[in-house]
């Protein structure tokens, strides 16, 4: 039986990952911040929470770092932890580095000291790009963060590179764009608009307040893009992958698909920072611009180009943009019949 370890399991792609692998006969251990009260929702949601074998872990304290290691000794780490929220980067982006880039640093170097063969994935992200240099973005273009957790990434991103270079570890980098699912943090801007219009659906009085609304990105499926990361410990030689769709999306069409799956007579008007949304059923204002959420630097554009991903791990997104609202809407939905 293999064994796998993933850092981050109770986020929106460590719960999916782990039902992936269980389901491909994996034993699969997770880890847990000992510093924080856990949620296992998503876990319980996908009905995987009782086969998991869980550790406390914590990304800045190496010996932990290589107790569990050793104690869980797996084939395969794919290390997902991380400081993942960008706004929040900006506000303590010494803890954000810490975490993200020596957090890395020190899993490699534990695997260097343990024990070689173990196979390392690691999640970087879109957010290198930040001011993007070429379009569509590729495994060769040029990075710009715009963040301190773009920052951080880039660092985690290549002493991956490094480490594969120069210790011969099968280490691989999955640069993810966006991607979604029911289960993404309540944070981030797309499960804030679909869990606050579907409250709104339903009778809630609040406005939803959002930032650049046209910031575009290449949004995907979570569910789609996890397979990608076990592909990439499939493969013979360890190598950087680009995963994303290859179409781009504003934060306003995202909306826009919100509002009309939950049926709502809605319109526009406004410009610039007045810009809002009007329910016509009942004239009020149920969505409004808000300085708060735009961020100090912006990265208005990403997109991606998977044909590298296509062609060498036969991997390609199975979900549409359309189909992604819906499932989180019909998710969103549940919840609000299951608390009322």
């Amino acid at each position: 039986m293999k064994r796998a370890l993933i850092t981050g399991i109770t986020g929106q792609d460590g719960a999916y990952l782990a039902k992936l692998l269980i389901e491909k006969g994996y034993k699969v251990y997770g880890t847990v911040r000992r510093s924080t009260s856990e949620k296992f929702v998503n876990l319980k949601y996908l009905n995987i929470y009782d086969k998991i074998k869980f550790y406390d872990f914590d990304l800045l304290e190496l010996s932990n770092i290589q107790n569990v290691i050793k104690e869980t000794k797996p084939h395969e780490i794919y290390h997902l932890a991380a400081q993942s929220f960008v706004p929040t980067s900006f506000q303590v982006p010494i803890v954000t580095t810490d975490i993200n880039s020596l957090g890395t640093l020190r899993i490699l170097d534990s695997i260097n000291s343990i024990n070689k063969k173990i196979k390392f994935y690691q999640a970087s992200t879109s957010e290198m790009f930040g001011k993007v240099q070429q379009i569509p973005q590729t495994e060769k273009t040029p990075f710009y963060p715009r963040s301190p957790y773009g920052v951080s990434k880039v660092f985690s991103h290549w002493i991956t590179v490094n480490y594969r270079e120069s210790y011969n570890i099968h280490a691989s980098s999955g640069i993810l764009f966006n991607h979604e699912s029911p289960l993404r943090g309540g944070e981030f801007v797309t499960k804030k608009i679909t869990s606050s219009l579907t409250r709104i659906k339903h009778g809630s009085k609040e406005v939803l307040k959002v930032g650049n609304i046209n910031a575009k990105r290449d949004w995907g499926y979570a569910g789609d893009y996890v397979y990608a990361m076990w592909l990439m410990l499939q493969q013979k030689n360890a190598d950087d992958y680009v995963i994303a769709t290859g179409k781009t999306h504003s934060v306003r069409e995202f909306i826009n698909l919100t509002l009309k799956y939950l049926n709502f007579e809605y319109k526009w008007v406004g410009q610039g920072m007045n810009e809002r949304v009007i329910n016509l059923n009942s004239g009020k204002t149920i969505i409004k611009i808000d300085k708060e959420f735009f961020r100090p630097a912006e990265v208005d554009l990403l997109i991606g180009n998977p044909g590298k991903a296509k062609r060498k791990l036969k991997w390609k997104p199975n979900t549409s943009l359309k189909k992604l609202v819906k499932l989180m809407v019909d998710y969103d939905v549940s919840q609000i019949k299951k608390t009322y």
